[in-house]
């Protein structure tokens, strides 16, 4: 299947040292055709830290995408019926942000944006980035995992030695489960081995 002509929504949160692995995957959407609207976190519209300040990620995401950002709960509403999307991307998505998403939690432009698309009958991508993950979250993953419509980027212990809790999604795989997850099919693997030694 091309990715040619789909319009896909493609949601950031919180997680700000995932943003560098993230971008080049947005260009890559854009270069095989598809129309990529971004959705946006209001932790990610304001928030600075060592990875970067907010202004730049968002000068960056306006340089790969001419589709205007979707930084309001109001703006993301009409992705329902009046505007579909092909597919929903959230990558990275935080624990915190899993954890609401799990419980029907709609308090952002992004998880708007998904509750929309899963209303529509259409598939949800996400590419998690969290320490709990094999913690306290980790009952969430699950739940999401066995949620009609919602998919995974194949993720994996990031390091297992430090971090024991932590997951992270291998964002290269974004296009090829984005390409998947509209044609109704989880990518496999989906656990990976990330840690090198």
């Amino acid at each position: 299947m091309s990715l040619k002509g789909k319009h896909i929504g493609f949601g950031l949160t919180g997680s700000h040292c995932t943003y560098e692995e993230v971008m080049p995957e947005m260009e890559k959407l854009v270069s095989l055709g598809a129309k990529v609207t971004p959705f946006l976190t209001h932790t990610v519209q304001s928030t600075d830290t060592k990875f970067g300040k907010s202004e730049d990620w968002i000068e960056r995401i306006k340089s790969i995408t001419d589709e205007p950002i979707v930084n309001t709960i109001p703006l993301a509403e009409p992705f329902g019926p009046a505007t579909p999307l092909d597919c929903m991307v959230i990558a990275p998505i935080t624990g915190n942000s899993t954890s609401k998403f799990a419980n029907a939690l709609t308090d952002s432009p992004v998880l708007m944006g998904a509750k929309a698309t899963l209303r529509n009958g259409k598939p949800v991508v996400l590419g998690i980035s969290t320490n709990d993950a094999l913690g306290l979250n980790g009952v969430n993953i699950m739940r999401l995992m066995a949620t009609k419509n919602i998919y995974f980027i194949p993720f994996g212990q990031d390091h297992p030695y430090k971090k024991p809790n932590s997951l992270v999604a291998d964002m290269t795989r974004l296009a090829d489960t984005v390409e998947a997850a509209i044609s109704g099919e989880q990518i496999q693997p989906v656990l990976i081995q990330r840690y090198n030694q």
